[in-house]
């Protein structure tokens, strides 16, 4: 057991720069997934398909690949960016991808009903946007937001391979030492399980708030 608290203890002590790479991705992924899917389902001239362009490349690519190619890539243009910088923008422009696609379905999916009533009543476009539109969309994306949370707390194991002293590091040279491989990487698991399961509690906590304020509307 004294073993296994050392591991813990030592893995541990990379808890700080995965959930640091976390929180900071998450948050440029929410700011992307908002901007691009509105920008997008708005169809705002030429920014509409430039943006589209962006969501393919990062949809369709490796998140592995990405994160090399702006660690590696960029210096030999003269763009020195920090690792912790580097991945939190790999994973937050791969995210944001997949995110503005949530984003865009959920404003597609308002009534349309809702939108030729506010038109009727004169309402500029962006207000009826922000104040009918876009208020719907973000409730009914948090489901899947949290599963983009949990996911982006899974990649964060990749800055490992660009000298990030995370968990997945730690785990890496704990294993270098002592090669006890099995009770390395299943206390690995663990710690990526635990905090799957905060996230989780946090979603569900979210949508029980939403769902309650639905019904506390339709009441009214």
């Amino acid at each position: 057991m004294k073993v296994e608290l050392s591991y813990l203890g030592y893995l541990a002590g990379g808890l700080e720069v995965t959930l640091g790479v976390g929180i900071a991705s998450l948050i440029l992924t929410i700011a992307l997934s908002i901007c691009v899917g509105v920008a997008r389902a708005e169809q705002l001239r030429w920014i509409a398909g430039v943006l589209r362009i962006y969501v393919d490349i990062f949809r369709g690519t490796s998140l592995l690949v990405q994160l090399f190619w702006l660690f590696y890539c960029l210096p030999l243009i003269g763009l020195n960016i920090p690792p912790f910088a580097t991945g939190v923008l790999a994973i937050g422009l791969n995210s944001g991808a997949y995110g503005s696609e949530i984003v865009r379905g959920a404003l597609l999916s308002v009534s349309a009903h809702q939108i030729e009533a506010a038109k009727a009543l004169g309402f500029h476009r962006w207000y009826t946007l922000f104040l009918i539109s876009l208020p719907q969309a973000i409730r009914e994306t948090i489901p899947a937001f949290g599963n983009v949370a949990i996911s982006i707390m899974k990649d964060t194991a990749l800055v490992s391979l660009i000298s990030l002293t995370d968990v997945a590091f730690r785990a890496q040279q704990l294993r270098s030492f002592t090669y006890d491989n099995s009770r390395i990487y299943a206390l690995t698991l663990c710690i990526y399980f635990a905090i799957a399961l905060v996230l989780m509690l946090i979603r569900w906590l979210l949508e029980r708030s939403f769902s309650q304020g639905r019904r506390l509307a339709h009441r009214i």
